[in-house]
């Protein structure tokens, strides 16, 4: 990669001037005017700003510097401080580590020796901000791209990594539309996981007023909410599980309904009486949607859900039950007590 040549007779950077200043950076004429030795100022051409130079050459310029600092992220060279995370040493640089609030404070704290700098980041709080997604967070305070390594596998991680690290909110925007955008019926079962590890929305879908912060910020309430509406509304739809009677998949055997039953068998109980009873759940009549329920209770019980068959389950049909015609409640199963004779 090339680097940014220096000017002949520059000091630090700095060109000299002919009345024994200096500029910083300038190109071109300055707009203060040069002296003659006997005084008289010498004729100043000023270059306007719509004249196309800075237009022509800019993007190029830009490019070239970008790439460079890539490609010494990439390297390590002329690298002034370590960063140790995930068994990983990464050599890089003070200056541009410094766009990230989390690591310009562990800078501000961390000592210095012979001109280097360590940094440790501890990561065994923060499960969610994987070793590929840190990693592609960190390329990103260089160069955007790092975008292009981004997929849905890597999506979440990326997106943690880069709420944790801070000041990369095209980043963050970037990746949660990739986690948004990614959610399937062949991946819904991990998004739930997540969904499960904090506090679920309310019938409609809102932000619950007690949810915890975690690493993600805004953006875990807003997956929650995508989740959420992913489960109830989107997913039937894709599988058109309203479709009147509907033609059993050539492979499987199996129709949308079935499907739709085998994901809301597995769900935690709270997203599956929230989503059950949601009037936005719009599989066909309160009727449909009753006869759904009872029928992924059933599977529930044979331990297809998590928690093996513990729960008792208790199915309601009316319209008392907060607006939903649906109703479901929970009962936990006794665990016998044993009495121990003396």
């Amino acid at each position: 990669m090339s680097s940014a040549a220096s000017s002949s007779g520059s000091v630090n950077g700095r060109v000299p001037l002919s009345n024994g200043t200096s500029s910083h950076g300038e190109v071109g004429p300055s707009s203060a005017p040069f002296h003659a030795p006997n005084g008289a100022p010498y004729p100043v051409t000023h270059y306007p700003a719509t004249n196309g130079y800075s237009n022509l050459y800019q993007p190029s310029h830009n490019e070239q510097t970008i790439n460079h600092l890539y490609h010494a992220f990439q390297t390590g060279n002329y690298a002034d401080t370590t960063l140790h995370v995930h068994q990983n040493a990464y050599r890089l640089h003070a200056v541009i580590l410094s766009r990230s609030p989390y690591l310009a404070h562990s800078m501000s704290t961390s000592p210095q020796t012979t001109g280097q700098r360590v940094i440790y980041v501890n990561l065994e709080q923060e499960p969610e901000v994987t070793q590929e997604g840190f990693a592609i967070a960190l390329g990103y305070l260089y160069s955007s791209i790092s975008l292009s390594l981004i997929q849905p596998e890597n999506a979440r991680g990326v997106l943690a990594a880069g709420c944790l690290l801070g000041g990369m909110d095209d980043l963050c925007q970037y990746t949660y539309e990739v986690c948004r955008r990614s959610l399937s019926v062949e991946n819904i079962g991990s998004w739930l996981q997540f969904v499960e590890s904090g506090p679920q929305p309310s019938a409609n879908g809102a932000a619950s007023p007690n949810a915890v912060p975690t690493v993600f910020g805004h953006y875990a309430q807003r997956l929650r909410e995508d989740v959420f509406h992913f489960l109830v509304v989107t997913l039937p739809e894709v599988l058109e599980v309203r479709q009147q009677n509907p033609q059993p998949d050539a492979a499987s055997g199996t129709t949308g309904r079935d499907v739709l039953l085998q994901v809301y068998a597995q769900v935690p109980f709270e997203t599956f009486k929230t989503a059950v009873e949601s009037p936005t759940f719009n599989i066909g009549s309160d009727q449909a949607r009753f006869k759904f329920a009872k029928d992924a209770i059933e599977l529930r019980k044979r331990g297809i859900a998590r928690g093996n068959g513990e729960e008792t389950v208790v199915l309601a049909f009316g319209s008392n039950f907060g607006g939903s015609a649906v109703h479901v409640t929970r009962k936990l199963r006794k665990r016998p007590l044993w009495k121990v004779n003396s």
